[in-house]
């Protein structure tokens, strides 16, 4: 009777598991089902464009340069991502760009030539044949086969041609011809400099040996003047924005740090007062923490104005709650027989706390401020973003334009290059202040 009994309870085990096993699939299954229904990942795919997005990526890594004429003027300008600071002066023009009076004649390689004369325009595409574009009241369109391709948009106020060499747009008010290149344009010096345009074997040969260019200063001095006051890419102010963007995670995660260690003595069971103390102090780390930084960001920019100093609070308030709670659980694991020890020579409570107990939580203290340290520095980011500073307003403002995707990038790969510096640093100070090697 017995052994029947076992059996049928381990028969009755074995079915329960059997049915947990099948049961755990199907939740899985059910809640894949909803989050794809929630989330419209079927209407999701149908508005995917993978084609903006190639385009996006592409502008990352290449510039383009617009030749514009003015239709109204009959003028013609030359520029850099059609930035009014990047425009060519007329004797320095690019060579791909041939301009004579009204007539200019744009090669884009790989025998694609567009010529502006007058009010018509001509791109002769190979394999297809001229595309003329005639501006007056409209645009009138003109294709060797009297059809409409698909690489052409066209319209009767606006027509627009792109090929892999280039894209042409035509308006009442202006043509325009865009050829891209790969690289950053002007990285180094803008046009305004007397080293743009040099190879690097050049420049490095100015700065090496050449002539002075400057006799007030060496060529070395100029070129990193030049570079430090690049009006295009301001090499200058993305440095200092780097530094505010530190600047914030610093002043937020120790001042944070500052004014909760005396807080999570009061909030540690063995070391706080009363037990109504400990509870309402709790309630505050709780109440901060529980408010993300961004909210905090928010109110304090209307409370004080956008600025480094508001980011830097906002990480401090929210900080505070994190670290009172670290801090706190850290003192009520404490060890208490040193701060017996120290109690028996004599030693007042700030002496107990500095010898006894300090000692015993610095490891966890230092390592936990240097893990929000770093974190901070990415947080910073967005921050900054908000309240008008760091790196993370250029990176706003750089995608808000929507042109300067290169700039995008640029500022992306510096807040990843940050962010692996302040992890580095924060290993070798840990390694140091911790650990003592």
């Amino acid at each position: 009777m017995t052994t029947m009994t076992l059996q049928d309870r381990t028969i009755r085990i074995m079915d329960r598991r059997r049915r947990m096993a099948l049961a755990v699939p199907a939740l899985i299954l059910a809640y894949l089902v909803y989050a794809a229904i929630s989330f419209d990942l079927a209407g999701l795919a149908q508005r995917a464009r993978l084609d903006n997005a190639a385009v996006l990526m592409a502008d990352t890594v290449t510039h383009k340069i617009h030749v514009t004429r003015d239709n109204r003027r009959d003028a013609l300008s030359v520029s850099v991502e059609g930035s009014a600071r990047a425009t060519f002066a007329p004797d320095r023009l690019p060579d791909w760009v041939a301009a004579q009076g009204s007539r200019t004649v744009i090669d884009l390689g790989a025998g694609h030539v567009v010529t502006y004369d007058g009010p018509r325009t001509t791109y002769d595409i190979p394999a297809y044949g001229p595309v003329t574009l005639t501006v007056g009241d409209g645009v009138t369109l003109d294709t060797p086969d009297g059809q409409v391709p698909a690489f052409i948009n066209a319209s009767p106020a606006r027509v627009t041609i792109s090929t892999d060499q280039g894209r042409v747009t035509a308006t009442r008010a202006r043509t325009e011809t865009l050829r891209y290149f790969w690289g950053w344009e002007m990285f180094f010096f803008d046009l305004s400099s007397p080293l743009a345009g040099l190879s690097a074997g050049q420049v490095a040969a100015a700065v090496l040996w050449g002539d002075r260019i400057d006799p007030a200063r060496s060529n070395l001095s100029l070129a990193l003047s030049e570079f430090w006051t690049n009006d295009i890419w301001q090499h200058g102010a993305v440095a200092w924005a780097l530094f505010e963007t530190i600047l914030m995670a610093f002043l937020g995660t120790f001042g944070a740090a500052f004014v909760a260690l005396p807080l999570a003595f009061l909030a540690a069971q063995n070391f706080a007062p009363s037990r109504m103390l400990r509870f309402a102090v709790r309630r505050v780390f709780d109440f901060v923490r529980g408010v993300d930084a961004l909210i905090f960001t928010i109110i304090l920019s209307r409370a004080f104005g956008p600025g480094p100093l508001t980011g830097a609070l906002a990480i401090l308030l929210t900080d505070t709650g994190s670290f009172g709670k670290l801090f706190s659980e850290a003192l009520e694991n404490v060890d208490a027989k040193p701060i017996e020890g120290i109690r028996s020579t004599g030693a007042g409570a700030l002496q107990r706390y500095r010898f006894g107990v300090i000692p015993q939580v610095m490891p966890v203290l230092l390592s936990q401020m240097l893990y929000f340290l770093e974190s901070n520095t990415r947080s910073a980011t967005i921050i900054g973003a908000i309240t008008g500073g760091g790196i993370g307003l250029m990176l706003t403002q750089a995608i808000q334009t929507t042109q300067d995707w290169e700039k995008v990038a640029y500022y992306i790969l510096l807040i990843v290059v940050l962010v692996i510096a302040m992890d580095g640093l924060s290993g070798w100070l840990r390694r140091r202040l911790i650990r003592g090697s």
